[in-house]
């Protein structure tokens, strides 16, 4: 089994301004990130940049980055032009780690890629790992989801998922604990190469959800359903200090 890692990169970010050139420990903050798919079992990571500066911070660290257009919606739209440039269609696995995951776990790349290689009738699989705060649970901004039986994808919500019709109070959480999405995608990349073209789901703009177009259409998601909670990402100049802090402790070198 072999898959490629591609990391969607783009210059523009409202809140975090050149995110992916952010400095971490010394490195850009893109590069950080293909370094730590390059721990994984993938044989190749590739950035896939809107911008020229960045294919030249990646090659400046030997990271491999190809130049797409700046005008994608979506991080999916820029994947599916990088299948195209590199090639690769039908059941080759890509696995989309986001650009500002610098402290993403290279297990959980590989669990992703593994589970959709084993399970062949998903087109998708991602990752969730249980909630233990019941502010997280509420919190829009946190993605929740519920399974099935089998560890397929029923749906995504930034509601608190599942409701708990019995509740005994406001700090309590259902048992067993629910799910936190966590985003990181692995895909078919023939699949992939057609997700820009499917009809947007009524579901997916209500939630602000892109994952919620692939159930809508009738597509299965596998989930792999982790203990361990992922290193923060970076959407904030406050994340951004909270990972250098982390880096910084941990050693500069600790990809």
């Amino acid at each position: 089994m072999s898959f490629t890692v591609l990391i969607p990169a783009r210059l523009a970010s409202t809140r975090l301004p050149r995110k992916p050139l952010a400095d971490i420990g010394g490195v850009p903050m893109v590069v950080r990130v293909a370094q730590r798919a390059a721990a994984s079992g993938a044989k190749a990571v590739v950035v896939a940049a809107d911008a020229a500066e960045i294919v030249d911070a990646c090659a400046a660290h030997g990271i491999s980055a190809l130049l797409t257009r700046q005008d994608h919606p979506t991080g999916s739209d820029r994947l599916a032009e990088a299948c195209e440039q590199l090639g690769l269609d039908g059941a080759d696995i890509v696995v989309n780690v986001q650009g500002d995951e610098p402290l993403i776990a290279p297990g959980l790349i590989d669990a992703c890629a593994v589970l959709l290689s084993d399970r062949r009738e998903c087109v998708m699989s991602t990752a969730a790992h249980p909630i233990s705060d019941v502010a997280e649970w509420r919190n829009p901004n946190v993605v929740k989801l519920v399974c099935t039986a089998g560890a397929k994808a029923l749906y995504f919500s930034r509601a608190p998922i599942p409701c708990w019709r019995d509740a005994t109070g406001d700090d309590a959480l259902p048992s067993p604990a629910p799910w936190r999405h966590i985003g990181i995608y692995a895909y078919q990349a023939g699949f992939l190469r057609q997700f820009p073209g499917l009809e947007q789901s009524p579901l997916e703009r209500i939630e602000s959800l892109e994952q919620l177009r692939v159930l809508w259409h009738g597509e299965q998601i596998a989930v792999h359903l982790s203990n361990e909670r992922p290193g923060p990402g970076v959407d904030t100049p406050e994340d951004l200090q909270k990972v250098r802090d982390l880096v910084a402790r941990e050693g500069a070198g600790g990809h």
